[in-house]
């Protein structure tokens, strides 16, 4: 064959090729849209359940306390009263908190808590050239830290919009942008940060929930991670009316809380375990700059009469490794991560018990059940 019969018989087949494909595409595009959010089912049964654990989160109404005094000869930042927005705000309100210790001058300073808060500043302290020495009355996996869900939420359960001030707004805001980019450099590492589909699944209109007391984001930060998304029935696979679904931020806790403690450790920090009961515990330490990251434990020690605990229950069921999103249905959710599923979805504002109730569990399960049977093959 000549070079001129072969480029027109080649021109022939690629015409009939791009026809085929050309005619292929729209069936092939509807294939693509309707398994584009096909979610594998989860196992989901009581006897799945290995763990129940209830965490306490430390509300302020006004806010997170972000704030220096004297007390003695001895300066006291204060950095506590996260609400449900602890993990999220930890490296934003570390880097403020760390702003007023370096006003102080001093290099030695103490850190009191060793959850992310308390983890997050003393890391951000060393970056300055500081040594840091945390104190604490435990270390992970026995804190506060260790019993959230972990997912990216600045403004969970953070504040009361009707008691904070107007300025705790461009507080939040700021705490709030630098905390998003110190995750994005943690991302790859091991999956300790990570990024994951979440969806909220309902029969009725879903509306941005803002009620502190429920656990609803009462602050929106745009043009950080992805807006919902409201998806059609042919997008997804559950058998409800209204389906949202948006990429969200991930913390895998043992391993992060590890990560941290490596690398403070490593960095020259020291970690003493000692629980701090009271101002003198305080005073008597050697650092001239205090760095308080207490959580609840501020209440007692600093008198804080506006620090209070909502309680949350989460019930862990065995790893499924082909589940790796995140769902809110009907007042319950999940979330997987390398540890476990996490089921959760209550806030009592108030309550000092830490004890699990397994009705709370049966709750969750039968909730997040109807959800998967609803789901269609």
């Amino acid at each position: 064959m000549n070079r001129r019969n072969f480029l027109q018989t080649a021109g022939v087949g690629s015409l009939a090729l791009a026809s085929g494909v050309t005619a292929c595409a729209p069936r092939l595009n509807a294939i693509a849209q309707r398994s584009a959010h096909r979610v594998p089912k989860l196992k989901l049964s009581l006897d799945r359940i290995v763990k129940e654990t209830v965490g306490l989160r430390p509300f302020r109404a006004s806010g997170p306390r972000i704030a220096k005094e004297s007390l003695g000869n001895k300066t006291i930042v204060h950095n506590y009263g996260h609400g449900g927005s602890g993990w999220s705000l930890s490296w934003g309100t570390g880097n403020l908190a760390r702003e007023l210790v370096l006003s102080t001058g001093e290099k030695k300073v103490a850190v009191l808590g060793c959850g992310t808060v308390g983890l997050a500043t003393a890391r951000l302290l060393q970056e300055k050239g500081c040594e840091v020495t945390i104190y604490t009355k435990d270390l992970p996996p026995n804190v506060t830290s260790n019993l959230a869900t972990g997912t990216w939420s600045p403004a969970s359960r953070v504040c009361d919009p009707k008691v904070a001030s107007p300025e705790f707004r461009d507080l939040w805001e700021k705490a709030t942008r630098f905390s998003f980019r110190r995750f994005q450099f943690m991302l790859g590492l091991d999956d300790i940060v990570s990024w994951v589909d979440e969806y909220s699944v309902s029969n009725e209109p879903m509306q941005p929930r803002t009620d502190p007391a429920i656990g609803g984001e009462v602050y929106h930060l745009p043009g950080l991670i992805p807006d919902r998304k409201d998806l059609s029935p042919n997008e997804h696979s559950f058998g409800a009316k209204y389906v949202g679904w948006r990429s969200n931020m991930m913390f895998n806790i043992p391993s992060y809380l590890h990560h941290q403690m490596t690398m403070f450790t490593m960095l020259g920090g020291k970690i003493r375990v000692q629980e701090i009961k009271r101002l003198e515990d305080i005073d008597a330490l050697p650092e001239a700059c205090v760095v308080n990251c207490m959580g609840l434990g501020a209440k007692e020690v600093f008198n804080d009469p506006e620090l209070t605990p909502v309680s949350g229950q989460l019930a862990c069921l065995i790893p499924q490794p082909e589940v790796t999103y995140k769902l809110n249905a009907r007042g319950a959710s999940i979330i997987a991560r390398k540890d476990g599923i996490y089921l959760g979805g209550n806030g009592l504002v108030g309550n000092w018990d830490t004890t699990p109730q397994r009705e709370v569990t049966e709750k969750f399960v039968y909730t997040i059940q109807q959800v998967m049977n609803e789901m269609r093959a």
